[in-house]
């Protein structure tokens, strides 16, 4: 079965060397592909009917700060339950199939990062996939982002602040254009952008699950007068049906659940209300 390609840096100073570094090439290439694939996607098939979206809204002209629209240009695919990737039109099939097996490669990771979290909070393994699972098993999609060059920047942002209403994000983020930030002890903080990785982010229902052990992570993406920043976010989230709450265990420790039960498809409803 192909895993996602984890190195074992260990192995960088043993006889195995060669293998390991053969590993970090294969991993790097096939990110490379992926990058190159979406910023061609978006110049080709997005890139004029953002710029029609800008110049109907009159947003080039804006002289007041704006709080309810983003400066993104974005799609969406579906991977489980069930894919939607052969119904989206304008995708090259080989963007088809690289962005395929880039979501097994991601949906794995969610999961061995999951068995990490259970094994940090004392919980069994497998306990928080099987949290997700409801029915008909986890949802799992990606949002695939362009922030394009924004001419103000400093009255609307490419993303507004927000938590993420699922369970663990996986970002493939761009590795020359920056803007994303996370707010930590009541600062915004910059996540710089790296060369061949992905950065997690936790988000509402783990938050709840864990009782707050781990916190959902409030972001928001800065517009950038230059560069067009390309961002995959891949979302391993609870199926819909899926009835959320604070795990036993944990509470045995503490006595007290801080939130409710609740099925996550109703908390999606509030989330649209209420973040957006």
């Amino acid at each position: 079965m192909e895993t996602f390609p984890v190195v074992n840096m260990e192995l960088l100073h043993t006889e195995q060397r060669d293998a390991a570094m053969e590993t970090i090439k294969d991993a790097w290439c096939f990110m490379d592909t992926m990058e190159k694939l979406t910023k061609g996607h978006y110049n080709k098939c997005m890139e004029q009917r953002f710029k029609e979206i800008v110049a109907s809204k009159g947003l080039e002209a804006i002289r007041t700060e704006i709080k309810d629209l983003d400066w993104e240009s974005t799609f969406f695919l579906k991977h489980l339950p069930l894919s939607n990737i052969s119904q989206l039109p304008d995708l090259k099939d080989e963007y088809r199939k690289i962005m395929k097996k880039f979501a097994e490669k991601l949906e794995k990771l969610a999961e061995q990062l999951l068995d990490l979290l259970c094994e940090n909070l004392g919980l069994e393994q497998g306990y928080l996939k099987k949290a997700f699972y409801g029915s008909k098993g986890p949802i799992f999609g990606t949002k695939v982002s362009n922030y394009p060059p924004c001419p103000k920047p400093d009255l609307i942002k490419g993303l507004r602040a927000h938590t993420d209403a699922g369970g663990i994000i996986l970002l493939f983020q761009d590795d020359k254009v920056s803007g994303l930030q996370l707010l930590k002890d009541d600062k915004w903080i910059d996540v710089p952008p790296m060369c061949h990785s992905i950065v997690i982010n936790l988000s509402d229902q783990l938050e709840v699950i864990t009782n707050e052990k781990y916190k959902s992570v409030e972001h928001r993406v800065i517009a950038q007068p230059d560069g067009n920043r390309m961002s995959i976010a891949s979302f391993y989230n609870p199926g819909s049906d899926d009835l959320i709450y604070p795990s036993p265990e944990l509470l045995e420790k503490e006595n007290k659940a801080i939130y409710p039960k609740f099925v996550f498809e109703d908390y999606m409803k509030l989330y649209a209300g209420l973040k957006f």
